[in-house]
Protein backbone atom coordinates (compact mmCIF):
# COMPACT_ATOMS: atom_id res chain seq x y z
CA UNK A 1 0.00 0.00 0.00
CA UNK A 2 1.37 3.38 -1.22
CA UNK A 3 2.93 5.57 1.61
CA UNK A 4 0.65 8.27 1.20
CA UNK A 5 -2.48 6.10 2.16
CA UNK A 6 -1.10 5.54 4.80
CA UNK A 7 -0.60 8.86 6.04
CA UNK A 8 -3.45 9.80 4.41
CA UNK A 9 -5.20 8.13 6.47
CA UNK A 10 -3.99 8.26 10.10
CA UNK A 11 -3.76 12.01 9.44
CA UNK A 12 -7.13 11.70 9.16
CA UNK A 13 -8.38 9.81 12.24
CA UNK A 14 -5.73 12.76 14.39
CA UNK A 15 -7.96 15.19 12.64
CA UNK A 16 -11.25 13.45 14.15
CA UNK A 17 -12.55 13.39 10.29
CA UNK A 18 -14.18 9.49 10.59
CA UNK A 19 -16.16 9.49 8.07
CA UNK A 20 -13.28 10.19 5.25
CA UNK A 21 -10.89 7.85 6.99
CA UNK A 22 -13.67 5.30 7.02
CA UNK A 23 -13.93 6.00 3.11
CA UNK A 24 -10.42 5.60 2.29
CA UNK A 25 -10.09 2.31 4.35
CA UNK A 26 -12.85 0.89 2.48
CA UNK A 27 -11.05 1.02 -0.92
CA UNK A 28 -8.55 -1.38 0.54
CA UNK A 29 -8.97 -5.01 0.43
CA UNK A 30 -8.42 -7.18 4.07
CA UNK A 31 -4.47 -8.00 3.68
CA UNK A 32 -3.72 -4.38 3.18
CA UNK A 33 -5.87 -3.40 6.07
CA UNK A 34 -3.77 -5.76 8.04
CA UNK A 35 -0.52 -4.54 6.91
CA UNK A 36 -1.37 -1.01 7.61
CA UNK A 37 -2.78 -1.63 11.31
CA UNK A 38 0.79 -3.35 11.54
CA UNK A 39 2.95 -0.13 10.97
CA UNK A 40 0.98 1.68 12.95
CA UNK A 41 1.92 3.03 16.50
CA UNK A 42 -0.33 0.73 19.33
CA UNK A 43 -2.56 3.86 20.34
CA UNK A 44 -3.64 3.82 16.79
CA UNK A 45 -5.11 0.12 16.48
CA UNK A 46 -7.86 -0.10 18.34
CA UNK A 47 -9.35 3.79 16.72
CA UNK A 48 -8.50 2.36 13.07
CA UNK A 49 -10.02 -0.98 13.85
CA UNK A 50 -13.82 0.33 14.95
CA UNK A 51 -13.79 2.00 11.62
CA UNK A 52 -13.44 -0.87 9.48
CA UNK A 53 -16.88 -2.88 8.01
CA UNK A 54 -17.96 -5.50 10.14
CA UNK A 55 -16.60 -8.42 7.29
CA UNK A 56 -13.14 -7.24 6.87
CA UNK A 57 -13.11 -6.63 10.53
CA UNK A 58 -13.22 -10.18 11.02
CA UNK A 59 -10.86 -10.92 8.45
CA UNK A 60 -8.43 -8.84 9.83
CA UNK A 61 -8.92 -9.52 13.17
CA UNK A 62 -9.01 -13.80 11.91
CA UNK A 63 -5.58 -13.23 10.26
CA UNK A 64 -3.80 -11.33 13.44
CA UNK A 65 -1.20 -12.86 15.52
CA UNK A 66 -2.58 -13.95 19.09
CA UNK A 67 -0.98 -11.56 20.87
CA UNK A 68 -2.10 -8.49 18.62
CA UNK A 69 -6.04 -9.74 19.49
CA UNK A 70 -4.96 -10.37 22.66
CA UNK A 71 -3.83 -6.24 22.59
CA UNK A 72 -6.83 -5.32 21.01
CA UNK A 73 -9.28 -7.40 22.60
CA UNK A 74 -8.77 -5.31 26.31
CA UNK A 75 -9.70 -2.03 24.12
CA UNK A 76 -12.86 -3.03 22.13
CA UNK A 77 -16.09 -3.10 23.85
CA UNK A 78 -17.49 -6.37 24.98
CA UNK A 79 -20.47 -7.11 21.92
CA UNK A 80 -17.42 -6.48 19.59
CA UNK A 81 -15.14 -8.77 21.09
CA UNK A 82 -17.42 -11.81 21.42
CA UNK A 83 -18.85 -12.05 17.72
CA UNK A 84 -14.91 -11.53 16.70
CA UNK A 85 -14.24 -14.33 19.16
CA UNK A 86 -17.05 -16.51 18.17
CA UNK A 87 -15.95 -16.17 14.31
CA UNK A 88 -12.47 -17.50 14.73
CA UNK A 89 -11.80 -21.18 14.69
CA UNK A 90 -11.55 -23.40 17.40
CA UNK A 91 -7.94 -23.74 17.31
CA UNK A 92 -7.86 -19.95 16.78
CA UNK A 93 -10.02 -19.44 19.95
CA UNK A 94 -7.92 -21.60 21.76
CA UNK A 95 -4.41 -20.35 21.18
CA UNK A 96 -5.63 -16.53 22.06
CA UNK A 97 -7.39 -18.22 25.33
CA UNK A 98 -3.51 -18.81 26.24
CA UNK A 99 -2.28 -15.17 25.70
CA UNK A 100 -5.57 -13.59 27.77
CA UNK A 101 -5.97 -13.45 31.42
CA UNK A 102 -7.68 -16.15 32.83
CA UNK A 103 -10.92 -13.89 33.73
CA UNK A 104 -11.81 -12.62 30.37
CA UNK A 105 -10.55 -16.01 28.76
CA UNK A 106 -13.41 -17.90 30.78
CA UNK A 107 -16.01 -15.24 29.56
CA UNK A 108 -15.11 -15.56 26.18
CA UNK A 109 -15.48 -19.39 26.46
CA UNK A 110 -18.73 -18.76 28.60
CA UNK A 111 -19.97 -16.76 25.32
CA UNK A 112 -19.83 -19.67 22.77
CA UNK A 113 -22.58 -21.80 21.94
CA UNK A 114 -22.71 -25.67 23.88
CA UNK A 115 -20.99 -27.04 20.35
CA UNK A 116 -18.56 -24.45 20.09
CA UNK A 117 -17.38 -24.25 23.50
CA UNK A 118 -17.01 -27.83 24.28
CA UNK A 119 -14.99 -28.01 20.66
CA UNK A 120 -12.64 -25.26 21.95
CA UNK A 121 -12.66 -27.20 25.83
CA UNK A 122 -11.62 -30.10 23.92
CA UNK A 123 -8.55 -28.44 21.91
CA UNK A 124 -7.55 -26.52 25.38
CA UNK A 125 -6.71 -29.61 26.73
CA UNK A 126 -4.13 -30.77 24.86
CA UNK A 127 -0.10 -29.02 25.63
CA UNK A 128 -0.06 -25.40 24.41
CA UNK A 129 2.71 -26.43 21.89
CA UNK A 130 1.13 -29.45 20.35
CA UNK A 131 -0.47 -30.17 17.15
CA UNK A 132 -3.45 -30.82 18.77
CA UNK A 133 -4.33 -26.99 19.60
CA UNK A 134 -3.86 -26.16 16.20
CA UNK A 135 -6.23 -28.70 14.31
CA UNK A 136 -8.71 -27.34 12.25
CA UNK A 137 -12.07 -29.38 12.15
CA UNK A 138 -12.57 -32.08 9.35
CA UNK A 139 -15.58 -30.89 7.78
CA UNK A 140 -16.04 -33.53 5.49
CA UNK A 141 -15.11 -37.46 6.55
CA UNK A 142 -15.27 -40.04 3.25
CA UNK A 143 -16.04 -43.67 3.31
CA UNK A 144 -13.98 -45.89 1.31
CA UNK A 145 -16.85 -47.87 -0.02
CA UNK A 146 -18.46 -44.15 -1.13
CA UNK A 147 -18.92 -43.36 -4.52
CA UNK A 148 -16.82 -40.43 -6.43
CA UNK A 149 -20.34 -38.64 -6.73
CA UNK A 150 -21.58 -38.94 -3.50
CA UNK A 151 -18.78 -37.70 -2.07
CA UNK A 152 -18.34 -34.90 -4.60
CA UNK A 153 -22.04 -34.18 -3.45
CA UNK A 154 -20.85 -34.17 0.48
CA UNK A 155 -18.03 -31.82 0.03
CA UNK A 156 -20.69 -29.16 -1.61
CA UNK A 157 -22.60 -29.56 1.07
CA UNK A 158 -20.88 -29.70 4.21
CA UNK A 159 -17.66 -27.97 2.83
CA UNK A 160 -18.85 -24.59 3.25
CA UNK A 161 -17.29 -23.82 6.35
CA UNK A 162 -13.02 -23.78 6.44
CA UNK A 163 -12.41 -24.10 3.03
CA UNK A 164 -8.86 -24.42 3.81
CA UNK A 165 -9.38 -28.09 5.27
CA UNK A 166 -10.40 -29.72 2.18
CA UNK A 167 -7.15 -29.73 0.41
CA UNK A 168 -7.03 -33.57 1.41
CA UNK A 169 -10.11 -35.14 2.94
CA UNK A 170 -9.57 -38.12 5.60
CA UNK A 171 -10.89 -41.20 4.64
CA UNK A 172 -12.56 -42.75 8.05
CA UNK A 173 -13.68 -46.52 8.98
CA UNK A 174 -14.81 -47.45 11.87
CA UNK A 175 -14.80 -45.62 15.30
CA UNK A 176 -13.41 -42.85 12.69
CA UNK A 177 -10.36 -44.18 12.73
CA UNK A 178 -8.08 -42.70 9.77
CA UNK A 179 -7.87 -45.45 7.01
CA UNK A 180 -6.69 -43.04 3.57
CA UNK A 181 -6.60 -39.22 2.29
CA UNK A 182 -8.12 -38.13 -1.14
CA UNK A 183 -6.95 -35.06 -2.54
CA UNK A 184 -9.69 -33.11 -3.39
CA UNK A 185 -8.00 -32.33 -7.19
CA UNK A 186 -8.28 -36.08 -7.72
CA UNK A 187 -11.60 -36.31 -6.73
CA UNK A 188 -13.00 -33.67 -8.96
CA UNK A 189 -10.99 -35.13 -12.01
CA UNK A 190 -11.77 -38.98 -11.13
CA UNK A 191 -14.70 -40.74 -12.73
CA UNK A 192 -17.88 -39.87 -10.75
CA UNK A 193 -19.03 -43.95 -10.59
CA UNK A 194 -15.41 -44.77 -8.85
CA UNK A 195 -14.82 -45.26 -5.92
CA UNK A 196 -13.44 -43.75 -2.74
CA UNK A 197 -11.25 -46.73 -2.17
CA UNK A 198 -9.72 -46.82 -5.56
CA UNK A 199 -8.18 -42.92 -5.33
CA UNK A 200 -7.37 -42.79 -1.51
CA UNK A 201 -3.56 -42.80 -0.41
CA UNK A 202 -2.31 -44.53 2.79
CA UNK A 203 -2.61 -41.38 5.53
CA UNK A 204 0.53 -39.81 7.03
CA UNK A 205 -1.04 -39.74 10.48
CA UNK A 206 -0.18 -37.70 13.91
CA UNK A 207 -1.42 -38.13 17.60
CA UNK A 208 -2.06 -34.70 18.66
CA UNK A 209 -0.05 -34.85 21.85
CA UNK A 210 3.05 -34.28 18.93
CA UNK A 211 4.70 -30.89 19.43
CA UNK A 212 3.43 -28.42 16.48
CA UNK A 213 6.96 -27.70 14.88
CA UNK A 214 7.32 -31.74 14.00
CA UNK A 215 4.02 -31.51 12.07
CA UNK A 216 4.69 -28.84 10.31
CA UNK A 217 8.10 -29.87 9.46
CA UNK A 218 6.50 -33.51 8.42
CA UNK A 219 3.93 -31.91 6.37
CA UNK A 220 7.17 -30.07 4.61
CA UNK A 221 9.34 -32.88 4.09
CA UNK A 222 6.36 -34.90 2.46
CA UNK A 223 4.81 -31.80 0.46
CA UNK A 224 1.13 -32.80 2.19
CA UNK A 225 -1.94 -30.14 1.96
CA UNK A 226 -3.02 -31.77 5.04
CA UNK A 227 -2.06 -33.71 7.65
CA UNK A 228 -4.92 -36.04 9.71
CA UNK A 229 -4.35 -35.64 13.40
CA UNK A 230 -5.73 -38.29 15.98
CA UNK A 231 -6.22 -38.87 19.54
CA UNK A 232 -4.40 -41.88 21.26
CA UNK A 233 -7.13 -44.43 20.17
CA UNK A 234 -6.31 -43.20 16.52
CA UNK A 235 -9.46 -41.93 15.95
CA UNK A 236 -9.35 -38.60 13.49
CA UNK A 237 -10.24 -35.04 15.89
CA UNK A 238 -9.43 -32.85 13.00
CA UNK A 239 -6.78 -31.86 10.12
CA UNK A 240 -3.55 -29.85 10.10
CA UNK A 241 -3.47 -27.96 7.06
CA UNK A 242 -0.39 -26.81 5.27
CA UNK A 243 -1.44 -22.91 5.89
CA UNK A 244 -1.17 -23.83 9.30
CA UNK A 245 2.26 -25.79 9.22
CA UNK A 246 3.50 -22.80 7.82
CA UNK A 247 2.27 -20.56 10.18
CA UNK A 248 3.94 -22.80 12.84
CA UNK A 249 7.27 -22.61 10.70
CA UNK A 250 6.96 -18.77 10.76
CA UNK A 251 6.98 -18.70 14.08
CA UNK A 252 9.50 -20.74 14.72
CA UNK A 253 11.86 -19.22 12.64
CA UNK A 254 10.75 -15.22 14.38
CA UNK A 255 11.29 -17.19 17.28
CA UNK A 256 14.99 -18.53 17.03
CA UNK A 257 16.19 -15.68 15.18
CA UNK A 258 14.94 -13.76 18.25
CA UNK A 259 16.81 -15.91 21.10
CA UNK A 260 19.85 -16.32 18.92
CA UNK A 261 20.14 -12.19 18.76
CA UNK A 262 19.47 -12.19 22.40
CA UNK A 263 16.27 -11.24 23.22
CA UNK A 264 12.27 -12.68 23.19
CA UNK A 265 9.96 -12.63 19.98
CA UNK A 266 7.75 -9.71 20.43
CA UNK A 267 4.83 -11.90 18.91
CA UNK A 268 3.67 -8.53 17.04
CA UNK A 269 4.71 -6.44 14.31
CA UNK A 270 7.44 -4.27 15.41
CA UNK A 271 5.63 -1.07 14.79
CA UNK A 272 2.37 -1.63 16.40
CA UNK A 273 4.56 -2.85 20.01
CA UNK A 274 4.71 -0.73 22.48
CA UNK A 275 8.37 0.63 23.80
CA UNK A 276 8.02 -1.04 26.77
CA UNK A 277 6.95 -4.37 25.22
CA UNK A 278 10.36 -3.70 23.48
CA UNK A 279 12.40 -3.09 26.55
CA UNK A 280 11.36 -5.89 28.63
CA UNK A 281 11.92 -8.57 25.48
CA UNK A 282 15.75 -7.58 25.84
CA UNK A 283 16.62 -6.51 29.06
CA UNK A 284 16.57 -9.70 30.69
CA UNK A 285 19.14 -11.08 28.23
CA UNK A 286 20.94 -8.38 28.69
CA UNK A 287 21.76 -8.81 32.31
CA UNK A 288 22.32 -12.22 31.69
CA UNK A 289 24.83 -11.50 29.30
CA UNK A 290 25.89 -8.90 31.35
CA UNK A 291 26.75 -11.38 34.37
CA UNK A 292 28.69 -13.93 31.59
CA UNK A 293 30.78 -11.27 30.36
CA UNK A 294 32.24 -10.59 34.05
CA UNK A 295 33.77 -14.36 32.62
CA UNK A 296 36.04 -11.97 30.36
CA UNK A 297 36.97 -9.66 33.25
CA UNK A 298 38.35 -12.14 35.29
CA UNK A 299 40.44 -14.09 32.86
CA UNK A 300 41.97 -10.43 32.10
CA UNK A 301 42.50 -9.62 35.40
CA UNK A 302 44.16 -13.62 36.05
CA UNK A 303 46.63 -12.53 33.17
CA UNK A 304 47.15 -9.08 34.38
CA UNK A 305 50.92 -9.21 35.10
CA UNK A 306 51.52 -11.01 31.86
CA UNK A 307 49.69 -7.96 29.94
CA UNK A 308 52.13 -5.71 32.14
CA UNK A 309 55.26 -7.69 30.33
CA UNK A 310 54.20 -7.49 27.37
CA UNK A 311 51.90 -4.59 26.49
CA UNK A 312 51.23 -5.38 22.93
CA UNK A 313 49.39 -8.50 23.85
CA UNK A 314 46.26 -6.41 24.19
CA UNK A 315 46.38 -5.13 21.04
CA UNK A 316 45.21 -8.53 20.27
CA UNK A 317 42.81 -8.81 22.45
CA UNK A 318 39.47 -7.60 20.16
CA UNK A 319 40.81 -9.93 17.55
CA UNK A 320 40.74 -13.37 19.58
CA UNK A 321 37.46 -12.33 21.68
CA UNK A 322 35.61 -11.28 17.83
CA UNK A 323 36.79 -14.82 15.48
CA UNK A 324 36.34 -17.01 18.12
CA UNK A 325 32.88 -15.53 19.02
CA UNK A 326 32.08 -15.56 15.39
CA UNK A 327 33.05 -19.00 15.07
CA UNK A 328 31.02 -20.36 17.56
CA UNK A 329 27.66 -18.56 16.26
CA UNK A 330 28.32 -19.77 12.71
CA UNK A 331 28.50 -23.27 13.95
CA UNK A 332 26.04 -23.08 16.42
CA UNK A 333 23.90 -21.58 13.53
CA UNK A 334 24.70 -23.96 10.93
CA UNK A 335 23.61 -27.07 14.16
CA UNK A 336 20.48 -25.00 15.50
CA UNK A 337 19.18 -25.22 11.84
CA UNK A 338 20.19 -28.72 10.98
CA UNK A 339 18.55 -29.35 14.73
CA UNK A 340 15.34 -27.75 13.18
CA UNK A 341 15.06 -29.35 9.81
CA UNK A 342 15.65 -32.82 11.76
CA UNK A 343 18.80 -33.38 9.62
CA UNK A 344 20.41 -33.94 12.85
CA UNK A 345 19.43 -35.20 16.32
CA UNK A 346 20.87 -35.37 19.69
CA UNK A 347 22.38 -38.70 19.27
CA UNK A 348 24.63 -37.47 16.24
CA UNK A 349 26.73 -35.18 18.88
CA UNK A 350 29.84 -37.41 18.07
CA UNK A 351 29.43 -36.86 14.63
CA UNK A 352 28.66 -33.12 14.79
CA UNK A 353 31.65 -32.59 17.25
CA UNK A 354 34.10 -34.31 14.71
CA UNK A 355 32.55 -32.95 11.54
CA UNK A 356 32.90 -29.06 14.08
CA UNK A 357 36.39 -29.91 15.10
CA UNK A 358 37.61 -30.39 11.21
CA UNK A 359 35.88 -27.23 10.17
CA UNK A 360 37.53 -25.41 13.01
CA UNK A 361 40.91 -26.62 12.57
CA UNK A 362 41.00 -25.67 8.93
CA UNK A 363 39.66 -22.79 9.59
CA UNK A 364 42.01 -21.45 12.28
CA UNK A 365 45.01 -22.93 10.04
CA UNK A 366 43.42 -20.56 7.32
CA UNK A 367 43.13 -17.28 9.53
CA UNK A 368 46.13 -18.18 12.09
CA UNK A 369 48.68 -18.44 9.11
CA UNK A 370 46.91 -15.05 8.00
CA UNK A 371 47.58 -13.64 11.68
CA UNK A 372 50.93 -14.78 11.75
CA UNK A 373 51.90 -13.18 8.28
CA UNK A 374 50.30 -9.78 9.35
CA UNK A 375 51.70 -9.73 12.68
CA UNK A 376 54.89 -11.44 12.31
CA UNK A 377 55.89 -8.39 9.90
CA UNK A 378 54.74 -5.63 12.20
CA UNK A 379 55.27 -6.76 15.58
CA UNK A 380 57.93 -9.30 15.45
CA UNK A 381 57.31 -13.24 14.17
CA UNK A 382 57.49 -14.17 18.09
CA UNK A 383 54.30 -12.57 18.49
CA UNK A 384 53.18 -13.53 14.93
CA UNK A 385 53.35 -17.35 16.23
CA UNK A 386 51.63 -16.69 19.11
CA UNK A 387 48.55 -14.84 16.80
CA UNK A 388 48.88 -18.02 14.47
CA UNK A 389 48.61 -20.78 16.87
CA UNK A 390 46.37 -18.78 19.09
CA UNK A 391 43.70 -17.74 15.86
CA UNK A 392 44.09 -22.30 15.28
CA UNK A 393 43.18 -22.93 18.98
CA UNK A 394 40.48 -20.62 19.28
CA UNK A 395 39.03 -21.30 16.13
CA UNK A 396 38.95 -25.07 16.88
CA UNK A 397 37.18 -24.55 20.22
CA UNK A 398 34.76 -22.12 19.07
CA UNK A 399 33.73 -24.41 16.25
CA UNK A 400 33.45 -27.64 18.72
CA UNK A 401 31.94 -25.74 20.82
CA UNK A 402 29.18 -24.13 19.38
CA UNK A 403 27.86 -27.22 17.40
CA UNK A 404 27.21 -29.14 20.46
CA UNK A 405 25.63 -26.69 22.67
CA UNK A 406 22.83 -26.47 20.63
CA UNK A 407 22.46 -30.62 20.52
CA UNK A 408 23.14 -29.91 24.65
CA UNK A 409 19.75 -28.18 24.67
CA UNK A 410 17.75 -30.05 22.75
CA UNK A 411 18.83 -33.07 24.86
CA UNK A 412 17.74 -31.60 28.13
CA UNK A 413 14.59 -30.57 26.82
CA UNK A 414 15.96 -26.33 26.23
CA UNK A 415 15.02 -24.08 22.82
CA UNK A 416 18.43 -25.04 21.25
CA UNK A 417 18.03 -21.13 19.82
CA UNK A 418 18.77 -20.09 23.60
CA UNK A 419 22.07 -21.66 23.78
CA UNK A 420 23.23 -20.22 20.74
CA UNK A 421 24.73 -17.09 19.79
CA UNK A 422 24.58 -14.67 22.77
CA UNK A 423 25.65 -17.77 25.30
CA UNK A 424 28.40 -19.26 23.09
CA UNK A 425 30.20 -15.43 22.87
CA UNK A 426 29.86 -15.16 26.50
CA UNK A 427 31.78 -18.72 27.07
CA UNK A 428 34.18 -18.62 24.00
CA UNK A 429 35.31 -15.29 24.85
CA UNK A 430 36.51 -16.58 28.23
CA UNK A 431 38.11 -19.42 27.01
CA UNK A 432 39.59 -17.89 23.86
CA UNK A 433 41.46 -15.48 26.12
CA UNK A 434 42.89 -18.28 28.62
CA UNK A 435 44.43 -20.11 25.16
CA UNK A 436 45.93 -16.31 24.10
CA UNK A 437 47.60 -15.80 27.29
CA UNK A 438 48.71 -19.65 27.89
CA UNK A 439 50.08 -19.47 24.40
CA UNK A 440 51.65 -16.08 25.05
CA UNK A 441 53.36 -17.70 28.31
CA UNK A 442 54.67 -20.63 26.29
CA UNK A 443 56.00 -18.91 23.55
CA UNK A 444 57.53 -15.75 24.85
CA UNK A 445 58.24 -17.04 28.57
CA UNK A 446 56.66 -14.59 30.23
Amino acid sequence: MPELTEDGIRELVRRDRFDAAVAQLRLLPAGDVLEFLDRCDPDEVPILFRLLEKDTAVRVFTDMEPRQQSDLIAQLQDGQVQDLFGRLHASSQARLVDEMPAKVARRLLDGLGPEARDRAGELLGYPADSVGRRVRTAPVRLRRDWSVAHALEQVRVHGEGDRRALAALPVVGDLHRVVGIVELGELTTADPGGTVEALMDDAVAVPAGTEAEEAARLCADRRLWSLPVTDDDGRLIGMFTVADALQVLDEESTEDAARSGGAEPLGRPYLSTPVMTLMRARIVWLLVLAVGATLTVQVLEVFEETLEQLVVLSLFVPLVIGTGGNTGNQAATTVTRALALDDVRPRDALRVMLRELRVGFTLGACLGGLGTLVAGLFYGWDIGAVIGLTLLSVCTLAATVGGLMPLAGKKVGVDPAVFSNPFISTLVDALGLVLYFLIARALLGL
